[in-house]
């Protein structure tokens, strides 16, 4: 029996799940903050710890913990789920501690440069051809990159470092042979012992905040978990039912909403040169996005 391949057309429920997601991301930084007197370490180890439970949970509701087992009695799935999970626990390190120490708008701009990252990684890995468009928009986020580092005197490298480990996570989560709910338990698993060994060192040593001084604090380090594992559940399961260029439009809700806390809520600074380097990222992104809608429509 032939299954029929999921028409590329977008539907009420993918748009809720995918917007849904977005938005939980974009007040992720609000949660962060709330957070910024526990060390970058330890709201990463709780963020693994307390993801797995609710992973597992979730799997066990839409019955696919078989293909969980199967992964972790495979030799290389646990390997290639090993990169993946070391790449998103560096890409989330590098987010809290950007969120902690007053560096939001850097995040932001690394989330704006994701997804010309990954085209720019399909031209390079797999030589996948590149349109004008793309060219030019990958040109100006290089240029804006450059732009800000001239001016600075710096080079931007929270923004990078998140474009890169996220950019190289996705490339090679799509190549994990499960479902991205069950590959994200997998990578929460492998994560766990050490994250559990840190936990646990802590706490030998006196240094730990969990369940240590206020309930405030573990409470919030608790809620990691569903910060974390939610948003990300929601939108792989809204990602199947919505056409690639729906996706991306929608996946600059989550660095506008950070862009907007940072300036108006943690009062960075917005000076003329992050404002230059901002406005060739969203030159790049209306190209980029506008040429993928255009595709979208002539496949349609």
């Amino acid at each position: 029996m032939t299954i029929a391949p999921r028409p590329n057309i977008d539907t009420p429920r993918g748009f809720a799940f995918a917007l849904t997601a977005y938005l939980l991301w974009g007040f992720l930084p609000l949660y962060m903050k709330a957070l910024s007197h526990i060390p970058t370490l330890e709201v990463l180890a709780h963020r693994v710890i307390w993801s797995v439970p609710i992973a597992l949970v979730i799997l066990a509701i839409i019955g696919r913990t078989e293909e969980l087992r199967t992964a972790l009695r495979t030799p290389r799935m646990l390997a290639m789920g090993a990169v993946t999970a070391g790449l998103i626990s560096i890409n989330w390190g590098i987010y809290v501690w950007s969120i902690q120490t007053g560096h939001a708008l850097e995040a932001a701009l690394g989330y704006y440069i994701n997804p010309l990252f990954s085209v720019f990684l399909g031209a390079v890995l797999i030589k996948e051809r590149l349109n004008l468009a793309q060219k030019l928009a990958i040109a100006l986020a290089a240029l804006a990159v450059a732009f800000l580092t001239w001016q600075v005197g710096r080079v931007p490298l929270v923004a990078l470092s998140l474009t890169v480990t996220w950019g190289f996570y996705a490339y090679f989560k799509k190549m994990l042979p499960i479902g991205p709910n069950q590959g994200f338990a997998l990578e929460v698993i492998l994560l766990l012992p050490f994250a559990l060994g840190y936990a646990i060192w802590l706490s030998a040593r006196g240094e730990a905040v969990f369940l240590a001084s206020d309930p405030a604090d573990s409470l919030l380090l608790l809620g990691c978990g569903v910060v974390t594992a939610v948003p990300l559940m929601i939108y792989a399961n809204g990602a199947k039912l919505l056409k690639l260029s729906t996706i991306g439009i929608l996946q600059y809700i989550a660095p506008t909403m950070i862009f907007l806390t940072a300036v108006f809520w943690f009062g960075e600074p917005f000076d003329s040169a992050r404002l230059v380097a901002f406005a060739l990222i969203w030159t790049a992104l209306v190209i980029y996005t506008s040429a993928l809608i255009r595709q979208s429509r002539n496949k349609g």
